[in-house]
């Protein structure tokens, strides 16, 4: 699970966002802060992955926080959750080295983007190992691919059986084809494809090949 701790000095837009990652496949959320001072004193008795961090505290600014971060040589990731919009802003959260940016408001199919695309880099680095210039621009990629997701969907295409089309892929245990994609999340063998070429456009899936003895090669896809 990737621990989360959500910064907002707003209690009850921290409740919904809080509420908003627990929904979220391999996500916990382990404490709340509405100060730059409660988060501090949560990093050091929590432990914590990622922060999603509003800009605008009462005591200090998000991005004075993550320079105390660092200043500390902690090592926490951190996604900035906020109405703040100028792009001085912006580009200084760059510099300090928050890894996304969500404005207020937001939906939930938007922060879910976001983190979905951090749990895939969060992976990458669990495993470890060297990496050949591919592997770099694919870790670089991870995140910018999130924004291409199906949070925003086509005209014509829905919400609710793209997230079934999600949740068949995440939870499976090997490649699946278009038609066992199809069956598992209970719609026709046309409508899958559909949605499997969004996610495949969006780098959210990995498609390989499986040749049988006659015929044409299978489609096969797999959450990445």
């Amino acid at each position: 699970m990737i621990d989360v701790l959500v910064v907002d000095d707003d209690v009850r837009v921290a409740e919904i966002n809080a509420a908003y990652v627990a929904k979220i496949a391999g996500f916990h959320v382990s404490c709340l802060a509405h100060t730059a001072a409660e988060a501090l004193a949560a990093l050091d008795t929590h432990h914590v992955d990622l922060i999603l961090l509003d800009h605008y505290l009462p005591d200090e600014t998000g991005l004075q926080l993550v320079g105390d971060l660092r200043r500390r040589s902690l090592a926490t990731d951190v996604i900035m959750v906020t109405a703040a919009r100028d792009i001085a802003t912006v580009q200084a959260a760059m510099r300090h080295g928050a890894l996304q940016y969500l404005v207020k408001p937001f939906t939930f199919a938007g922060l879910r983007s976001k983190l979905e695309g951090y749990a895939a880099l969060h992976r990458t680095f669990e495993d470890g190992g060297q990496a050949e210039q591919s592997e770099v621009d694919r870790i670089f990629g991870a995140l910018g691919a999130a924004n291409a997701g199906p949070a925003e969907l086509p005209k014509g295409h829905s919400t609710a059986t793209a997230d079934r089309v999600r949740s068949v892929l995440r939870s499976a245990d090997a490649p699946l084809s278009a038609q066992d994609v199809a069956l598992r999340a209970g719609v026709s063998r046309q409508t899958a494809q559909r949605y499997l070429k969004l996610l495949e456009r969006a780098g959210r899936i990995r498609l390989t090949l499986r040749y049988g003895e006659t015929g044409r090669p299978e489609h096969r896809y797999e959450w990445v």
